[in-house]
């Protein structure tokens, strides 16, 4: 069953196409990857099925639902997270408080609630500890719940973005270069993380410049270059194909 189809998907900035006629679909239960040059558009693409920007053009389907003209607090709430290439952390806040927020997309208490401090909203709060204790032990820093964002490794940051992103309990998660600035040895750990993640019935679509990740999680993979799709496939595919190897394979 197909979770995500893009068609025709493109954006434009003044003279600038950054995406240019994409087409591309995740099926439910995988993991798929994005990969290509710096400048390839891959995390504009990221930008668009998020809805964190609009579209020039084209059309983005999730669960057969057209989301292109929604916004992301919409979409999000449709079941689809994300991380970002440069970690987004309340720093001075608490682990556990981090991915409460996370949370906060689904819940319903108000304003009123909060001034009257009722029973919706003390329960949602209950629900929310509850379920950002339980994301913290799936990423593995149920230990450090109550120390600052700011005070843990890149690593353990990399681990909470995910935990923020999964504690509203999507299908789909955007991982934008999860591995960036992490040692071999984190990366490993990082791999057995996303993949457990897809085990537990989550859809991944990563965005990753490390190609031993890549080629170990991902059962499909497209290639950008200068906006554009130039391939699409398998692990095996994508390693033999002569456009990858010119464009991306071949450079690094």
């Amino acid at each position: 069953m197909t979770l995500l189809e893009v068609r025709g998907l493109s954006k434009s900035f003044g003279g600038l196409r950054a995406v240019d006629d994409v087409h591309f679909a995740v099926e439910t239960g995988s993991i798929v990857g994005i990969i290509g040059p710096n400048g390839a558009g891959k995390t504009t693409c990221f930008n668009l099925v998020s809805r964190a920007l609009p579209v020039t053009s084209g059309r983005i389907l999730f669960d057969g639902q057209d989301v292109t003209a929604l916004q992301a607090h919409q979409v999000a709430r449709r079941g689809l997270a994300r991380t970002f290439q440069s970690t987004t952390l309340f720093t001075e806040a608490s682990v556990l408080d981090n991915v409460m927020v996370g949370y906060r997309q689904r819940t319903s208490a108000g304003v009123w609630d909060a001034l009257l401090r009722s029973r919706r909203l003390a329960r949602e709060e209950q629900d929310a500890q509850e379920a950002g204790r339980g994301i913290l032990a799936t990423v593995g820093l149920a230990d450090l719940a109550d120390r600052t964002a700011g005070s843990l490794t890149q690593e353990q940051q990399k681990r909470l973005a995910i935990a923020v992103a999964l504690v509203a309990g999507p299908r789909l998660l955007l991982l934008d270069e999860p591995s960036a600035g992490i040692n071999a040895e984190q990366t490993r750990d990082l791999i057995a993380l996303i993949e457990s993640i897809a085990a537990g019935g989550v859809t991944v679509l990563l965005i990753e410049h490390q190609m031993q990740v890549v080629m170990h999680l991902c059962q499909r993979i497209m290639v950008l270059d200068y906006g554009r799709k130039i391939a699409e496939g398998t692990p095996d595919e994508i390693r033999r194909d002569p456009a990858v190897l010119e464009a991306y394979l071949g450079h690094t």
